[in-house]
């Protein structure tokens, strides 16, 4: 009968510690840093996007320009003054329909889809006028689609002045404007500015408050529990 015998380990191996898996280094998270921030960061930040966003809007929009024309609803003998501002009225609701603008596309040298999107008309409630403003990225057009616009105007109202005992005139012709009408950058920028504000007053209004048993805030100590007092009297 045989007996294996095991060779015993080497004294190096036994001495040898186990090895142990490295410990990953623990890097501060996000949500501390944030916190540790001061709490008017989000108001701030928001001020700060908002009106650099809103300045670099102004400044690489291309600018726009308005142009205003002016045509009066003047009555005829046969009809009254009041009818003349009625008149007037419907003129104006009619000034941005196909039928005036497809006129009107002849003179402006554009075609009608541009005058429906650029041209607007306006009445007044006490005076027989009609404004006509037209919007467009060069002065001088803008006042040319005005005018045309105008122009038409009163031919659709001429062919009806027998009926209507009104003749539409223009009272003041448009000329192409020196300034823009768009918003500067630093109007868009105090809107950025205020809309990033109000963003961030709302991002500071549900942030989460902080807590005293955060990391690095040790909270109040808690008395232990006291003795029991014992209920039997000693002598």
């Amino acid at each position: 009968m045989t007996e294996h015998l095991t060779e015993p380990a080497p004294a190096e191996a036994a001495a040898r510690p186990p090895r142990t898996a490295p410990r990953p280094r623990r890097r501060p998270g996000a949500l501390r840093r944030l916190r540790a921030l001061p709490p008017w960061t989000p108001l701030a930040a928001g001020v700060l996007a908002g009106g650099v966003l809103g300045g670099a809007y102004g400044l690489l929009s291309t600018p726009q320009y308005t142009a205003t024309s002016y045509v009066v609803a003047v009555p005829g003998t046969k009809a009254e003054p009041a009818s003349a501002l009625g008149f007037a009225q419907a003129y104006g609701r009619v000034a941005t329909q196909l039928a005036v603008l497809g006129d009107a596309q002849v003179w402006a040298g554009v075609p009608v889809s541009t005058l429906r999107d650029s041209v607007t008309a306006a009445t007044s409630p006490d005076a027989p006028m009609v404004s006509v403003s037209a919007v467009s990225d060069r002065p001088d057009r803008a006042a040319d689609m005005a005018n045309a616009v105008s122009r038409a105007l009163t031919r659709h109202a001429a062919t009806a002045e027998k009926d209507t005992h009104v003749e539409l005139r223009q009272f003041a012709r448009a000329v192409p404007p020196t300034e823009a009408s768009s918003p500067s950058a630093g109007v868009t920028g105090l809107v950025g500015a205020s809309a990033g504000g109000l963003l961030g007053g709302l991002a500071l209004l549900v942030r989460p408050r902080r807590s005293d048993r955060e990391p690095g805030h040790p909270g109040a100590p808690v008395p232990g529990p006291g003795r029991a007092a014992d209920g039997r009297h000693r002598p």
